[in-house]
């Protein structure tokens, strides 16, 4: 009998045929699986990522609403041309604390998994007024509006106490000095080494959006210009935790 008659036999026969798919989706599946009991953490740990601070978390709220996440990714793939315009692929240690993480799978604008640091404020604030202005032929609608719009840290440290709910490690002192934090991250004159001794020295600490007050613009900002910034790739080597 030929193969190609055993292959006939086997799509004939239901019963055979739900048996040997039925056993090749379970070895499969064992095959994934089995490993991952093995492993203490499916995370390696990164030197240098951290929870994001109050005022990046608001941000990071604002980019959710405004659906940001629909035409960009966070998430650079481990290929040539990824990496070449983007900068080094993401690690799964960079959205460990994201819930819900922001890897999409639609670009419609540039990944922003990198865009720390990438361009000024006043870039991003001229971006936000008006994209064409600094990208001709982009499509993203204007959001200068987000200026206009004061937030009040009053529900901060909610937030902060929500995020430790589901792991994500803020301390019992970050969270009584959440709207503190909030404040000092525009303000160099606030409790800035409270700050910095909560999240570390790679806090952006000024006035994002150059306007008085605490607007929904500086919270975006801060937060878009954290992207890709806590790890020193210059320096990283990948080892698997164990």
């Amino acid at each position: 009998m030929g193969i190609l008659d055993k292959h006939k036999a086997i799509e004939t026969n239901a019963t055979l045929l739900l048996i040997l798919s039925f056993l090749v989706v379970t070895i499969g599946g064992l095959v994934q699986i089995v490993p991952l009991f093995y492993l203490d953490n499916t995370i390696e740990k990164v030197e240098g990522v951290r929870p994001y601070s109050p005022l990046e978390l608001a941000g990071r709220d604002i980019y959710i609403r405004e659906g940001c996440y629909v035409c960009h990714s966070q998430m650079i793939r481990p290929m040539r041309d990824e990496v070449e315009r983007y900068g080094h692929y993401s690690l799964a240690a960079e959205s460990q604390y994201d819930h819900p993480f922001q890897w999409g799978s639609k670009r419609t604008g540039p990944d922003l998994a990198r865009v720390g640091g990438r361009y000024s404020d006043e870039w991003h604030v001229d971006h936000l007024r008006d994209p064409q202005s600094v990208v001709p032929e982009s499509v993203m609608p204007k959001y200068g509006y987000l200026e206009n719009r004061l937030i009040d840290p009053e529900y901060t440290a909610d937030l902060l106490k929500t995020h430790a709910f589901v792991g994500v490690p803020y301390t019992d002192e970050m969270i009584e000095n959440a709207a503190a934090d909030f404040r000092a991250q525009i303000d160099p004159f606030g409790d800035y080494d409270g700050l910095i001794e909560r999240y570390g020295d790679k806090v952006n600490v000024r006035n994002f959006d150059g306007q008085a007050g605490i607007s929904e613009a500086d919270a975006l900002i801060a937060y878009l210009q954290m992207l890709g910034t806590l790890v020193d790739f210059s320096t990283f080597t990948p080892v698997a935790s164990r």
